[in-house]
């Protein structure tokens, strides 16, 4: 079975290659704008948007959409708009813990639709002032919720984490191939 990825995320597409999951990649291309206010909320009416969004111009095939955001104290973190705010982001969530949440949705060749998030809990060292600034001029935290990438430099901030480590990076990878193995079942 063949899957579109509804996402230009390296790290989406480097995850499904990994567990050996054919693809081709369609970017959703839509503005994210969501009326819900709880991370996990927010980030399943994402993907949907998402999933939808491909699904209509490839009726018949299996579409696969995902968006993971950072939560602190149930406040969204996203993207940093800039270096400052990267280490804003980065003081914020030293020395604490957050949630990581990513929401999926799967439209299988019917078109029936099935949408689901996963959470994980990350907790940071409490990190100095130098050792943020440091990552932050590497700028690998510019594209990146919560101002980090666990798979990359931002992995020596990181304590602990509690759940799915890939749900981090970007997709619950091994959920994701369970509802996947249904769908070449049913």
């Amino acid at each position: 079975m063949r899957i579109i990825l509804a996402s230009n995320s390296p790290r989406r597409k480097e995850l499904l290659s990994q567990a050996g999951i054919e693809f081709e990649v369609i970017s959703a291309n839509i503005e994210e704008i969501t009326d819900k206010e709880k991370p996990d909320e927010i980030v399943m009416d994402l993907s949907l948007q998402k999933a939808k969004a491909v699904a209509v111009n490839n009726p018949g095939q299996v579409v696969l959409a995902a968006d993971t955001v950072v939560a602190f104290e149930g406040v969204v973190l996203g993207k940093p708009k800039d270096e400052a705010d990267a280490i804003n982001m980065l003081k914020l969530l030293s020395g604490k813990t957050h949630q990581v949440y990513t929401g999926v949705t799967l439209i299988d060749c019917s078109g029936a639709t099935n949408t689901f998030c996963e959470c994980t809990e990350v907790s940071m060292y409490d990190n100095s002032d130098d050792l943020i600034q440091k990552y932050v001029s590497t700028k690998e935290p510019m594209d990146k919720a919560g101002a980090y990438g666990i798979q990359g430099i931002g992995a020596v901030l990181v304590k602990e984490i509690k759940g799915d480590y890939n749900n981090v990076v970007g997709l619950p990878l091994a959920k994701v191939y369970r509802e996947i193995i249904k769908l070449q079942v049913d």
